[in-house]
């Protein structure tokens, strides 16, 4: 069977990349811009940069700002219903995952109204056409959901997230802009950060990984090692080498998924409106420990990319236990809290580890799980 691997039509990298967006609306012949951006990002000005650019070009747009962090079904229908009273012909999607993924889901549905329902989207469906074109400026520095084919939304009824994974849905050009990310404060930073590095892990032993995938998360892990204590500082370097690591990252996971890190992460977001960063940096430590005998020698290059000297000469053992302490330390070192006891009540558990069981995310583990084994990795951290 073919490896398939899907990215952006374009992307634009560095400093001053969203002054791009103008020359891209123009050649793409695109009316009126449907701008998706958080009431946070909007009230502090950050969604204004974007702005700026569109009005000095003298081009139409409305902002739809109705979006909360873990958007739900909700959400989504009412931008969907304010897309068409607007006018508007293309998205412009400006924040975190929570404003990407609640454009992609509005899209979607713009161009596939069978889906309106929201809940027919999760998993990976074989949705009949393109989303509306989207444009995508990141302002954090970890989802990389400006390049990837995924997205989630949460079903506030059922207390669940629901992964939808769809080739349709992914945008056609992406601003990574380090100047975007600037303002973002430091717990943000460091949760958004350790997303991308799980992002990276996680993609890199998952059981879909290949050549080409390995390539990016590899590098990715690298990068991010190396620049998100810097980031946290709010250093340019650290900043630019955030916002390049998480869309490397996003690169290769896009294509070959993730593992029981996020599955188990998505719950908790759901039930607790945990910040998704956090809760995967929580876990990622514990079930790389886990999942260590189904790796290989995989461990060897995480260590050595997340900066661990001397990896060749260490054993087996050794090399597995210096990965996790690397991912472990930078962790710590961000100010990422080591447990989840002040976020999981344990009567929730077992609903916690059925949810994470049935994710999306699941399947791609290296390890074979069962709802018994996320049980006792919750009960670990707690």
């Amino acid at each position: 069977m073919a490896n398939r691997f899907i990215l952006n039509e374009t992307s634009y990298h560095g400093a001053g990349a969203i002054e791009n967006i103008a020359d891209e609306v123009k050649a793409r012949g695109f009316q009126k811009a449907f701008v998706c951006s958080d009431p946070d990002l909007v009230k502090f000005g950050v969604t204004k940069k974007v702005l700026d650019v569109l009005d000095k070009n003298g081009m139409a747009y409305e902002v739809y700002s109705e979006i909360k962090p873990n958007p739900t079904i909700e959400n989504v229908q009412s931008g969907v219903a304010a897309y068409k009273k607007a006018g508007t012909d293309y998205l412009i999607a400006i924040g975190g995952g929570s404003s990407m993924d609640t454009a992609k889901a509005i899209g979607i549905i713009i161009n596939n109204p069978e889906h309106e329902d929201v809940r027919s989207l999760e998993g990976a469906v074989d949705t009949k056409n393109k989303s509306v074109p989207i444009l995508a400026v990141p302002t954090t520095a970890g989802t990389a959901a400006e390049v990837t084919i995924n997205y989630v939304i949460t079903d506030v009824q059922k207390n669940r997230k629901m992964v939808c994974v769809d080739p349709h849905d992914i945008p056609v050009v992406a601003f990574i802009d380090p100047d975007m990310m600037s303002s973002m404060p430091k717990g943000l930073t460091a949760a958004t950060g350790m997303d991308a590095l799980t992002h990276a892990i996680e993609g890199y032993i998952t059981a879909g990984a290949w050549e080409l995938s390995d390539m990016f998360h590899l590098k990715a892990i690298e990068i991010i090692a190396r620049s998100l204590r810097g980031a946290v500082d709010n250093t340019p370097e650290g900043r630019q080498g955030m916002a390049l690591g998480q869309y490397v990252a996003g690169m290769g996971f896009s294509n070959v998924g993730l593992g029981i890190v996020h599955s188990m992460a998505h719950p908790l977001g759901a039930l607790y409106d945990t910040p998704h960063g956090i809760a995967n940096a929580i876990i990622l430590p514990t079930v790389m420990e886990y999942n260590a005998e189904a790796t290989g020698e995989k461990y060897r290059e995480i260590a050595r990319a997340m900066g661990v000297a001397g990896v060749d000469d260490m054993s087996q053992e050794e090399y597995r236990k210096a990965a996790v302490d690397a991912v472990r330390q930078l962790s710590q070192d961000v100010g990422i809290p080591g447990d989840l006891k002040d976020i999981v009540k344990p009567e929730d558990i077992p609903f916690l580890a059925q949810s994470a069981y049935d994710d999306a995310c699941r399947p791609g583990n290296p390890k074979e799980t069962s709802v018994a084994d996320i049980t006792k990795l919750y009960e670990s951290l707690i």
